[in-house]
């Protein structure tokens, strides 16, 4: 074993996280940690066995890795802990997990919380402006959340609304820059196709609500393209049917992405 660890370490730091990491996916799952996936994430009890195995190995790690810090003055429990990691590990399934690596920490708020941002106005001003959100991802390494919202996301499973899903999809968005709803695909080739049906759904989209007709995707999703990403992602995991139904390209290249298949969960 500690040869092991001697040559790890000299490999260099890539070589170290994949063995740690190898190290932390081996130890058992707790089985407090397992009660907390039985009773408060209903998506869970859904996966296939080895998705279910998986997603056990990427709490463990995410957990190791991730501090969480309570905010507002919320303490911090290992149930929160398991229920927001637990469905982040949702787009890391069968994927080479990279665990969100700009990610240093997740924020935990009791419930909604208050961010204040100046924005552009009349005559090159600006304002400041306050609004009370559920949940934000910082590419400077941050999410935040409401453990309300966490709640709610994953008690129930099927409504197209996870705050985690979103949040989490903006980090994977975010892991070469800004938001662009352009993630890492993992194949050059896969850009063009993907940049093309996200463009034209995108526009559909807006153009369905300009004339007052709504379908599976929310309409928040139409704000911007990172945006869009991260709503569909929700609809991706939650309403797999309605959108592939809807929207069977969009729901093809998702497919890609996450490369698992919700529709035979």
């Amino acid at each position: 074993m500690l040869a092991a660890v001697v040559l790890a370490w000299l490999a260099g730091p890539a070589a170290w996280r994949v063995w740690r990491r190898a190290r932390i996916r081996r130890q058992p799952f707790p089985s407090a940690w397992r009660e907390v996936l039985r009773r408060r994430m209903p998506a869970y009890a859904r996966l296939p066995p080895h998705l279910q195995m998986q997603l056990k190995k990427h709490v463990q790690v995410l957990l190791a890795e991730k501090p969480f810090i309570g905010c507002a003055g919320l303490v911090v429990t290992d149930e929160m802990r398991v229920l927001v990691a637990a469905q982040a590990a949702l787009l890391l399934l069968n994927r080479g997990a990279g665990y969100f690596p700009n990610l240093r920490q997740v924020l935990l708020y009791p419930g909604a919380f208050v961010v204040q941002r100046a924005e552009p106005g009349e005559g090159g001003l600006t304002h400041e402006t306050r609004r009370a959100l559920a949940g934000e991802s910082w590419q400077q390494g941050q999410v935040l959340l409401s453990w309300d919202d966490v709640l709610a996301g994953a008690a129930h499973p099927d409504d197209g609304h996870n705050v985690v899903i979103h949040e989490f999809a903006h980090q994977l968005d975010q892991e070469r820059g800004h938001a662009n709803g352009a993630p890492w695909l993992g194949r050059r080739e896969g850009y063009a196709r993907w940049a093309a049906v996200l463009q034209r759904e995108f526009d559909a989209l807006r153009g369905r609500l300009a004339q007052g007709l709504v379908g599976v995707i929310d309409p928040y999703a139409a704000t911007n393209p990172a945006e869009f990403f991260a709503v569909v992602s929700e609809h991706f995991f939650e309403q797999p049917r309605a959108l592939a139904a809807e929207h069977p390209a969009l729901y093809a290249e998702f497919a890609r992405l996450y490369r698992t298949d919700p529709l035979a969960w």
